[in-house]
């Protein structure tokens, strides 16, 4: 690893010196010792005099080896050092480049305390839009009324289609210039600067889950539990799409920091709170204006650095619940890595097993993201059974987050898979590779389109993003109208929400001196409050959500407490 080099090679240098230092010392040791007894023998006894003339001569020679070894070391620290800067500043240019020949597809979820603010490096619709239901329709599943919906209506009726500021480059920063002058610390308590953020908080990038809500809405219409078993699985899928292409990092949210948002062209109000700093939880709670489903959950992202790469592990259970039909399906989402965060083309895959279980009739859909591999063959893929409760296979799903899912008949499937793999193997076999080349040294492989198997039926494919998208965080239309902010929407908002967030709204406006220093100055009134609350016997109490096994499967989980849409925000936390 390239920081693991450059520390090694310190160590290295420092110890030399050191044994230098030493054999300086002992030289004059020798040097005093024999002047002593030159004095006190005379020339009587010559023969310690030439054994100690020898060991002199013989450390002398040493230290003149170490010395040229030691300047050859400090030379090469130096040019490896030189290196690293050009191609961390190659890569910038290279990663702008390329934006600028390739559309993305689409985005979504993760991280943890250190994935927003210490990183080390290097994360066409035209739809209404209302901060509240139709005060006409039904009460709410969660028991919250709609009183305050008329005197409060914040509502916009056309989304905006892009941000008040484009993104800044990124490409006169080096990370490498950061991370140098941090060798030897953790490298996840390295701060990075604002400028690798998006202007997002990790609450609403949660958010995107919703963007494919009609999966939700297809599932609850049909009459078939593998048909909605195959909805949920590709809304399962969906949840993560909108991580392609995105490595700005959201902004950590603030203890007791909030995000709702209610979307009547979708069906759905959403409700979102960072329940917990350390660890980092943040809690979620979204339900159907029709009550026709609820899903909720929690994200706790367990990071682990790997020198290039960071990985984070989305831990949490995700519930949605189905009314209608008296059914619950849970699941976890897989793992998001992040690559070249120091040197090379930045991007990202997601890997690992994903279950979605239904509790009510014992089905399941077993699906695994597929890691890049050796030459990026099985990038982005996903592929998967749907198993009655027997564990008999009912139908084959598979596709790439990035772009679609496609569903088939297991038989038909694993031939298919078969011959694939024949096909694969006989290339190997007529192709010579490096074995010795890491898949992260690599830049990604251009998108391809998923090779349809003859018979299969198409359950998702992901909304292209928009044309300026690349000016924008690589974000798709729904991200960008995740902070937009109308001045009669301030009334109605708590003071808590993610959109009043002045260090994010800054960044939004393109004043990117002011986002610093709005951000350091909110971790720092974050800081102050977590001591004084140490000093004292008051404990954090979380406002919207409580700590409670999941109700299927007896997980832990952070369950909603109710009452957010009465609309009753007294006694809130000042944190911004």
């Amino acid at each position: 690893m390239v920081i693991q080099c450059v520390v090694s090679i310190s160590a290295q240098v420092a110890q030399r010196r050191n044994v230098i230092a030493c054999c300086g010392a002992l030289q004059d040791w020798v040097f005093s010792s024999l002047h002593w007894k030159q004095e006190q023998l005379g020339d009587t006894n010559k023969s310690p005099r030439l054994w100690l003339l020898f060991t002199i001569s013989y450390l002398l020679e040493r230290q003149l080896v170490w010395s040229v070894k030691l300047e050859q070391e400090v030379e090469k620290n130096k040019i490896l050092s030189e290196a690293l800067q050009t191609l961390a500043t190659e890569r910038h240019r290279l990663k702008q480049a390329l934006s600028k020949d390739r559309k993305s597809p689409t985005p979504s979820t993760l991280t943890e305390d250190e994935f927003y603010d210490a990183l080390t490096e290097r994360l066409d619709l035209s739809l209404s839009y209302s901060l509240h239901p139709n005060p006409q329709g039904p009460a709410s599943m969660s028991g919250d009324g709609n009183h305050g919906d008329k005197a409060h209506h914040n509502g916009v009726k056309k989304h905006r289609m892009s941000l008040p500021a484009p993104m800044f480059s990124r490409n006169d920063v080096s990370i490498w210039s950061i991370l140098k002058k941090c060798i030897g610390m953790e490298l996840s308590k390295i701060a990075m600067p604002v400028i690798f953020n998006e202007p997002l908080s990790f609450l609403q990038r949660l958010t995107e889950y919703m963007e494919h809500t009609y999966l939700i809405h297809q599932a609850n219409a049909s009459t078939d539990s593998i048909q909605r078993m195959k909805c949920v699985a590709a809304f399962a899928v969906s949840a993560v799409a909108s991580q392609w292409e995105r490595t700005g990092k959201p902004f950590n949210p603030l203890l007791g920091e909030t995000y709702e948002l209610i979307r009547e062209d979708l069906g759905f109000r959403w409700v979102s709170e960072q329940v917990s700093h350390h660890p980092p939880v943040s809690a979620f709670h979204a339900e159907g204006l029709k009550d026709d489903f609820l899903f909720h959950g929690s994200i706790y992202p367990k990071l682990k650095f790997w020198g290039k790469s960071v990985e984070a592990e989305p831990r949490g259970i995700i519930t949605l619940e189905l009314p209608k039909h008296n059914e619950a399906y849970t699941w976890t989402n897989p793992t998001c890595c992040v690559h070249n965060i120091i040197v090379g083309q930045l991007w990202i895959e997601q890997y690992g097993n994903v279950e979605v279980i239904n509790h009510k009739t014992g089905e399941r859909c077993s699906l695994t993201f597929k890691s890049c591999g050796l030459f990026g063959k099985e990038l982005h893929k996903v592929e998967g059974y749907i198993l009655d409760k027997s564990k008999k296979k009912i139908c084959a799903i598979y596709g790439k987050w990035t772009e679609c899912l496609y569903t088939i008949d297991p038989a038909t499937f694993d031939l298919h898979k078969k011959a694939d793999k024949k096909s694969a193997e006989e290339k190997k076999g007529s192709k010579q590779s490096s074995v010795d080349e890491e898949p992260e040294e690599m830049p990604p492989p251009e998108a391809e389109t998923v090779q349809v198997i003859p018979g299969s039926e198409l359950i998702w494919r992901i909304s292209p993003r928009p044309d300026n998208s690349a000016q924008y965080y690589a974000f798709s239309t729904f991200a960008m109208q995740l902070n937009e902010l109308e001045d009669d929407m301030k009334e109605s908002l708590p003071t808590t929400d993610c959109r009043l967030r002045p260090d994010i709204r800054a960044l939004e406006s393109g004043d990117i001196d002011l986002a610093s220093a709005e951000k350091k100055r909110l971790e720092e009134k974050q800081r102050v409050a977590r001591k004084n609350r140490s000093k004292s016997s008051e404990d954090w109490k979380t406002r919207w959500f409580h700590q409670g096994p999941n109700p299927h499967n007896g997980g832990q989980d952070w369950l909603y407490s109710g009452g957010y849409w009465n609309r009753n925000y007294s006694q809130l936390p000042d944190i911004y």
